[in-house]
């Protein structure tokens, strides 16, 4: 079973137009550049040099919809691209072009012992990547300004 959705999914890449597959593939070097980097860096660290990009400028709702289905797809093929990873790629897709968008970290509410926190890419009040934010407690957001 697992077998024929993989082979669905690479028939839908290979569907894909010209600039379609191009900036799919710019997607999946991000998202394995911003994996590797959070592996051998802290965070705080990484963060810094997707914030020297200086975006002050609102992406549309089109450009924000291409980079959440961009990054997505691309985490589908890198290993371990949780939340963080993601919501950093998306973040530094968005910076390059001057759109500007923050991380938002919370933790979510009522899971006793074991804390579980989460990651989204927050763009002009629109949540881009990490779904709903209900049942999560606000810990901090980190802009790209």
């Amino acid at each position: 079973m697992k077998r024929q959705s993989g082979r669905r999914g690479l028939a839908r890449v290979f569907s894909l137009s010209g600039s379609e597959a191009v900036f799919l593939c710019r997607c999946l070097l991000v998202v394995a550049a911003v994996r590797l980097g959070l592996t051998v860096l802290s965070y705080n660290r990484f963060r810094a040099m997707v914030t020297r990009l200086n975006a002050r400028q609102c992406a549309s709702m089109g450009e924000l919809r291409r980079v959440a289905w961009g990054v997505a797809a691309a985490a589908r093929f890198v290993p371990r691209a949780t939340c963080l990873t993601q919501a950093l790629s998306g973040q530094y897709l968005l910076a390059r072009q001057g759109n500007a968008s923050n991380i938002r970290i919370g933790i979510e509410r009522d899971t006793g012992a074991q804390l579980k926190a989460h990651a989204w890419l927050i763009s002009d009040n629109h949540i881009v990547l990490g779904g709903s934010l209900d049942g999560f407690a606000h810990l901090v957001d980190h802009g790209s300004r």
